[in-house]
């Protein structure tokens, strides 16, 4: 878990909430070894600041992770 808070990360009880949405976005092929509270905070601040995905902050997973999870979740049910 990240050290640093950015204003646009949202808490734990927060995810809680919306996690059964996420997690059922992917296929179970293999076990997830990504925090999904990290990658949906890296699509919040990219959301937030506007940046590029490649300008995403080192502390949060790679910008391809982050960008693979948010096309999942953004394609219609």
């Amino acid at each position: 878990m990240r050290t640093k808070r950015y204003p646009s990360d949202i808490s734990c009880e927060q995810l809680e909430k919306i996690q059964p949405l996420l997690v059922q976005a992917r296929r179970k092929t293999k076990p997830r070894t990504i925090d999904l509270y990290e990658v949906f905070c890296g699509v919040l601040y990219l959301l937030r600041t506007g940046c590029q995905w490649r300008a995403l902050p080192s502390d949060v997973p790679k910008w391809r992770t982050v960008h693979s999870y948010f096309a999942k979740w953004s394609e219609p049910a």
